[in-house]
């Protein structure tokens, strides 16, 4: 890569090792039983305080205000907004359809990954640095919360992190942890990241786009 460019390791460093203290901070939260406002164990999460989700959308105005400082900022701003949400409308509608209309059933989760990574992969022409920084970024965040899910469902750890979220089902704990735990934490979740920070980084580029010649003038 040219000096002139970001290193993509460099960018996404720091970010990683604060998602991996904050969900570490949230297993041990929910092993010890600490407040469920913040260290929800229900499956899903409970909307917890403590969480990684919430870090998506402020990696992807950081990365997208280090890279646009550095000069790699994509063709067109709107384009790149444009792409995001129709890549997020992607990634809901799979939600959407296997939560509340299809039901749980492997075809349909098939379905809910396949549009997931087709609205991820849309984030690439659109703005090709950034989508790179945050799925790398994606990888450091999941990977450890696919391995924590492994321990968690085959321990019958009380944790959102457990897999066994059909407990009727017949599956073996290490079926249910590859279709519900591996494959959402390094498909889903990934996708999800460049999605919503690709979205949040092209917005903030934007405006800070609009509210430069505004500075200037004032000056």
């Amino acid at each position: 890569m040219a000096e002139s460019r970001v290193s993509t390791l460099r960018l996404i460093l720091v970010p990683s090792v604060i998602t991996l203290a904050i969900t570490l901070l949230r297993l041990v939260g929910e092993l010890e039983g600490w407040s469920k406002t913040f260290f929800s164990p229900t499956p899903g999460g409970g909307a917890a305080v403590v969480g990684i989700v919430w870090l998506v959308p402020v990696w992807g105005i950081y990365f997208a205000l280090k890279l646009g400082s550095a000069g790699e900022r994509p063709a067109g701003s709107g384009r790149a907004i444009v792409f995001a949400v129709v890549g997020f409308v992607l990634l809901a509608t799979g939600f959407v359809l296997l939560n509340f209309v299809l039901g749980y059933r492997l075809r349909y989760l098939l379905l809910m990954w396949v549009l997931a990574v087709a609205g991820a992969a849309l984030q690439f022409p659109a703005w090709p640095a950034l989508a790179r920084a945050l799925l790398a970024y994606g990888y450091a965040a999941r990977i450890p919360v696919a391995i924590i899910m492994y321990l968690a469902t085959q321990n019958l750890w009380e944790s959102h992190y457990s897999a066994l979220v059909l407990p009727e089902s017949r599956m073996s704990s290490t079926r249910q942890y590859i279709l519900f735990g591996f494959i959402p934490q390094l498909v889903w979740w990934v996708a999800l990241t460049v999605i919503v920070g690709s979205l949040a980084g092209s917005i903030a580029v934007a405006l800070s786009r609009r509210g430069r010649p505004a500075a200037q003038a004032a000056a």
